[in-house]
């Protein structure tokens, strides 16, 4: 079935569609168009709340070749908004397969766009920035349109032109990104537990979009982990008693979460913290700071960070589209910890006189890379030292 994505301001690229596919005027995808540079991955990337309200599309030409299984899932559902593809492969080969990525994304209810000019399209959202942009069902009515292409926003030639110049108009009425709080529509609706019971430490984990791989990582360094929703008040917090709280994951523009920028400077000198994302992002609204909207984001498993202190260079997973202003943070109280190589923004922040520290990647990236995952260790080292001057 024919398919087409049109951004706001005009351009637009057909394909045809996956997954599923039935959809009416309304129907289809619609959200902020991003790209994620990984080469594999693409089942946890699709249900990482992260990417709430955003259509995906991968740089890497070939998505769904190794299909889908039961056990690499971030969290219950499909959390993007839509898929972009090069070549989509119907017939996965692995011996962990279970499912098509395409009968996947059928069930969740989701559209896929096959057949794009990744190429082309990527290097548009480089240029102008990450837009919003619409996938919906286009036979061609009048001439033969090309497979991609501009049109102006108010053009009325021909009928397939208009068309995709009122999908266009459409495209530009939706949501900004900035502005949003996100967080709240994907947290969980009420607390759960994972973990041994007898574990020594017990995490409290702030729930703006957790991905489950954080919940891993935590039972895996000897955690018991308490998630609760991210409306929890600091009080609520505390009165559990845990050595810890990690801030998590999750989408949308970090300023309009004012109700977890209010319960972190709360919690601050506390207990130890540790942020991780938009975690990260809010940690440096509670000191003090800002943040901006990058132009595009940082998405991928590839991306080099440089720790200060250490000068070690890592490879991490990425996926924001938010960034903390490191002028605006007071340099007696925060310190900058890291720094992402490709264009010197904030990759880490280190509290002077609290036990709290953030990243701006993914420690626990799923399926890689895995050079980040000693943060961990770090944050069970932090609440061990913790309880060690605070028996109480």
């Amino acid at each position: 079935m024919d398919g087409i994505l049109v951004l706001e301001d005009g351009r637009f690229f057909r394909g045809r569609l996956f997954g599923s596919v039935s959809v009416g005027p309304e129907g289809g995808a619609q959200g902020e168009v991003v790209f994620n540079t990984s080469f594999s991955g693409y089942q946890e990337i699709l249900t990482d709340p992260s990417y709430a309200g955003q259509i995906v599309t991968f740089t890497y030409p070939h998505i769904g070749n190794y299909g889908i299984n039961a056990e690499d899932i971030e969290s219950g559902r499909i959390a993007a908004a839509g898929l972009i593809v090069r070549d989509h492969h119907e017939m996965p080969s692995n011996w962990r397969s279970q499912r098509s990525l395409g009968s996947y994304l059928e069930e969740a209810g989701m559209t896929g766009l096959s057949g794009v000019d990744t190429r082309a399209l990527v290097l548009h959202l480089r240029e102008r920035g990450a837009c919003r942009g619409l996938v919906r069902r286009f036979d061609v009515a009048g001439r033969r349109l090309p497979l991609g292409g501009q049109v102006v926003v108010t053009d009325e030639g021909t009928d397939d032109v208009a068309r995709i110049a009122a999908l266009a108009r459409e495209a530009a009425a939706l949501p900004s990104m900035a502005g949003q709080d996100l967080a709240s529509r994907v947290t969980c609706a009420a607390s759960w537990q994972a973990g041994d019971a007898q574990a020594s430490l017990h995490v409290v984990a702030l729930d703006f979009g957790i991905k489950l791989n954080i919940v891993r990582q935590l039972q895996a360094s000897g955690c018991r982990v308490t998630v609760m929703p991210s409306h929890t008040s600091a009080t609520d917090i505390l009165a559990l008693r845990p050595d810890g709280v990690l801030l998590s994951n999750g989408p949308g523009d970090p300023e309009a979460v004012t109700y977890a920028v209010v319960t972190i400077r709360e919690l601050l000198g506390k207990i130890p913290l540790f942020g991780i994302c938009l975690g990260h992002q809010l940690l440096g609204l509670a000191c003090g700071g800002s943040t901006y909207k990058l132009k595009f984001g940082h998405r991928g498993s590839n991306h080099p960070v440089r720790d200060i202190e250490s000068g070690r260079i890592e490879i991490t997973s990425q996926n924001h589209g938010f960034a903390v202003n490191a002028s605006s943070l007071d340099g007696r109280e925060v310190a900058v910890s890291h720094l992402h190589l490709h264009d010197d923004t904030v990759a880490g922040l280190k509290h002077r006189r609290y036990p709290a520290f953030s990243v701006q990647y993914h420690p626990e990236a799923s399926p890689g890379p895995h050079d980040s995952h000693h943060l961990f260790e770090r944050f069970v080292d932090s609440m061990v030292h913790w309880r060690r001057i605070h028996p109480s």
